[in-house]
């Protein structure tokens, strides 16, 4: 058997079938998500597919993202400390590729039809991919394989991998719905009486806010609010690598149509808070979100966001809802469980490489939380 790969740089490049080999299994290596990448990526970002062949057979597809981090403030907090990791990041790691999706939590940089080929031989055939793009197009500081769960982090522990520091970060938070959770009071009932009174009460202090689904045309006409609300968000995380354009959920819904969901929260008319959703076959993928941080506190909007997920979730009968590495205790107090994740680093520098663990651990310290239990 002969593999051999392409890239591409546009969507409108990929082979005609690429969707019913990679696509149909996750919307994320889909054409569509791909015009998506094309028309609304960060700055910061560009991304590359890679097609892989037996003989002329298409059999497998992979999402490599380059982002620049020259100009770009990866600590946000305004002080002195995170000026110096800013100093330090851009010193050390001008620049990353990514075989992966990083604006999503979870392994979405690849899909192969495994009856056409084997796990063993996927990943030297990746490995070939990743080695040929830093030739063809520039050697990073940073090369990243990411988010892969500890049952297929086992297929990297070759010779081509010593060099890579393995690591992991936030789990991923997931919550799978339960065959008898028929209606959201269901659901509310498995809690035990402390988390269900919680809920009940969170309920209670949205009273006044209506809540609707957005569609291409509401989304369009809030598009700069909606901006606004995401980066309330954005702006106090301690740690970006990128920030969404203005025009990112616009061409998520143009691209996805009803794979993509918008639910807008309003106040006397006005849009105070928002989350997507990724519909990706019987999972859901939350997205990202933004609210007003003013009424946030008061109105308990982000708690009220997790649990309308949920019963969106329930409603419509999916399996799982993927809540990502982020706000990790209030995602377990509606019932997510942590899965943990894991990633492989290494920097081009050889020097530099041999303290990557102590570099990596500097700049992500470990986050402690309390998993909390709400069901019975």
């Amino acid at each position: 058997m002969s593999y051999t790969f392409k890239k591409y740089r546009a969507s409108s490049e990929i082979p005609e079938n690429w969707n019913h080999v990679i696509g149909q299994h996750n919307i994320m290596l889909s054409q569509e998500y791909f015009k998506t990448l094309e028309t609304s990526c960060p700055e910061n970002m560009k991304c590359f597919y890679i097609g892989f062949f037996n003989d002329n057979e298409l059999i497998g597809g992979a999402l490599l993202q380059y982002l620049n981090f020259i100009g770009h403030k990866t600590f946000q907090k305004n002080e002195t400390f995170c000026n110096v990791k800013n100093l330090v990041a851009r010193r050390f790691s001008k620049n990353v590729m990514i075989l992966g999706n990083n604006m999503l939590t979870g392994q979405n940089g690849f899909y192969f039809d495994v009856s056409k080929i084997t796990i063993e031989k996927v990943i030297p055939l990746l490995d070939e991919a990743v080695h040929e793009m830093q030739r063809q197009e520039g050697k990073t500081s940073l090369i990243i394989y990411k988010d892969y769960q500890e049952s297929f982090i086992k297929y990297f522990q070759g010779k081509n991998h010593q060099s890579f520091y393995k690591f992991s970060v936030q789990p991923n938070m997931i919550l799978r719905l339960q065959k008898n959770w028929l209606t959201f009071d269901n659901y509310l009932n498995a809690f035990s009486t402390k988390y269900r009174t919680r809920a009940k009460s969170a309920k209670k202090k949205i009273v006044g806010i209506e809540k609707f689904e957005m569609n291409l045309h509401d989304i369009k006409i809030h598009q700069k609010q909606m901006n606004i609300l995401y980066q309330n968000v954005a702006e106090n995380a301690p740690f970006n690598t990128f920030f969404l354009s203005e025009n990112h959920f616009e061409s998520m819904k143009e691209s996805l149509k009803e794979n993509f969901k918008v639910f807008g929260y309003y106040l006397n008319e006005n849009l105070i808070g928002f989350y997507t959703l990724i519909l990706n076959h019987r999972d859901i993928d939350t997205y990202f979100l933004g609210y007003d941080r003013e009424l946030q506190k008061e109105k308990q909007i982000y708690l009220n966001m997790l649990l309308d997920m949920v019963a969106f979730g329930i409603n419509e009968k999916f399996n799982r809802i993927i809540f990502g590495r982020t706000a990790l205790e209030i995602k377990s107090t509606i019932g997510a469980e942590p899965v943990e994740i894991f990633g492989l680093i290494k920097h081009n520098n050889l020097l530099i490489n041999r303290f990557i663990q102590n570099i990596f651990k500097s700049v992500n310290p470990t986050v402690e939380w309390i998993q909390r239990k709400p069901f019975k």
